[in-house]
């Protein structure tokens, strides 16, 4: 009997162990505290990614109407926000648009955790980024009733677009709760590809023009992934410019913010590779999100920002989530903390 019962209670525990190897195999990894990280393989979101990126490269650049009004100017700043964690209310997001339109901000970026994977939630998404880019049209472009058309305000720019060809200024990495239960297709949806490259032209020496570059990486489900891996040691990322400064966007982190923090971050081979590879590519300053905790450190000549979460219910109460990066004429960079002050009603 007890012996029957030891039986039952082995084939029982081996059938389990089979299954969670299944489960992390489909998921490729567990946090410490049983979070599932990623319900589409990150191998698997890499290879679509880096096919929709090939053939939809235009995507991932700025607009060539806002190209020719920065490059003469050669000065510029963005704004990072990070986890937002979407539900039924956008305000967050919301305000994160209005500040960078009331600051002329060129670019928004984000670190990931957008929304919480559920359809209606990413309808609240995409509702969100629908009107902040009638905003950002009604700021920027003006409407030609004669041609149907829109072309950029000010400066010399003759370029006339229609409305679908004007792209909203919003680029995120994928984070691991855009992905839970299947959300890669809700995000994928969106954004196209979860990780991919611009140049933001700022000047020239001599005949030649001089970008920064912005490199957006997909380590949602705390690992790079051989595919990755691959692409970038073949220098996929690289891009072809004459660069001054190179800004890396993550969700992920690289560093915690503190001994006792507990939040998943890269293999100890994978974090050494991106030391490198951030060394590599002469990185000016690496973000990262996930771990909702803001923390600023130095290391080897890179400048790494943690980023609070903007999230109203992980963050409910007005504070500085968002950071703001400022390169002047000279190429010298100034970064400030952003208040927001949305509270959920």
């Amino acid at each position: 009997m007890v012996t029957s019962l030891m039986k039952a209670k082995h084939i029982i525990f081996v059938a389990t162990l089979a299954a969670m190897a299944i489960t992390q195999t489909s998921c490729e990894k567990v946090s410490p505290q049983g979070v599932l990280m990623a319900g589409t393989a990150v191998e698997d979101r890499v290879e679509m990614s880096y096919l929709y990126y090939q053939n939809n490269n235009f995507e991932y650049k700025l607009d060539d109407d806002i190209i020719l009004s920065s490059i003469d100017k050669s000065s510029y700043s963005f704004l990072v926000g990070a986890d937002s964690h979407i539900t039924t209310d956008v305000g967050r997001m919301n305000e994160m648009f209005q500040i960078g339109f009331d600051n002329n901000d060129l670019l928004f970026c984000h670190l990931g955790d957008i929304a919480d994977t559920k359809p209606e939630y990413y309808i609240n998404l995409e509702n969100c980024l629908r009107e902040n880019k009638l905003k950002y049209v009604s700021k920027y472009y003006d409407y030609d009733e004669a041609t149907n058309k829109y072309h950029r305000k000010g400066g010399e720019s003759t370029l006339e677009r229609n409305f679908q060809d004007i792209r909203l200024p919003f680029f995120p990495v994928v984070g691991n709760h855009d992905l839970t239960h299947n959300g890669w297709a809700l995000w994928s949806n969106i954004f196209g590809s979860s990780f991919y490259q611009f140049d933001v032209p700022v000047g020239y020496d001599e005949d030649d023009v001089i970008f920064d570059h912005f490199i957006f990486l997909d380590t949602a489900s705390g690992t790079l992934g051989k595919k990755q891996v691959d692409l970038i040691e073949q220098g996929v990322l690289d891009g072809k410019g004459h660069y001054r400064h190179t800004f890396i966007f993550s969700h992920t982190n690289i560093f915690r913010p503190s001994s006792m923090q507990f939040a998943s971050t890269f293999p100890r081979e994978e974090t050494f590779f991106l030391l490198k590879q951030f060394d590599k590519w002469n990185a000016s300053i690496v973000f990262c999100g996930h771990v909702h905790a803001y923390e600023e450190r130095a290391y080897n000549g890179v400048y790494f920002i943690t980023l609070d979460s903007m999230s109203e219910r992980n963050s409910p109460k007005p504070g500085d989530y968002l950071v703001r990066v400022k390169v002047d004429e000279e190429g010298y960079i100034d970064i400030e903390n952003v208040h927001m002050n949305y509270v959920a009603k």
